[in-house]
């Protein structure tokens, strides 16, 4: 995990994709499933964005919500977050690869029919 320098970033606007185990813009950076517990979140989750200048800030493609149980440890609960990251980061690309969709403000909005941009939960 790095940080693009700005230079780069400006050199592909809106090109680079990334996968958080989070819903952002809850627990940004490092050790997000270890904020999520420490917090007492009843959920969380994965989110894919575009790159930008901030820390895991670009607009949102899409998300899945996962549960926090009970007897999670960060290993549990990073399993069950992977799991939805391979599903949505799929569904992701291919919204940004169609070009079917616009940015309102720090959101991806899918163009008609095309529902992946939107909140996504299993």
């Amino acid at each position: 995990m790095r940080l693009l320098s700005s230079y780069f970033v400006e050199a592909f606007p809106l090109k680079i994709l990334n996968i958080h185990p989070s819903l952002l813009p809850a627990f940004p950076g490092l050790e997000a499933q270890h904020q999520a517990l420490e917090h007492g979140a009843k959920f969380t989750g994965c989110t894919v964005h575009f790159v930008d200048e901030s820390l895991d800030a670009g607009p949102i493609v899409a998300q899945a919500a996962v549960p926090v149980l009970d007897a999670d440890t960060e290993e549990t609960l990073a399993e069950r977050i992977l799991a939805e990251e391979h599903r949505i980061y799929t569904e992701a690309v291919r919204l940004v690869l169609s070009g079917e969709y616009r940015i309102e403000g720090r959101r991806v909005v899918a163009a008609r029919g095309n529902a992946a941009a939107g909140p996504v939960s299993k």
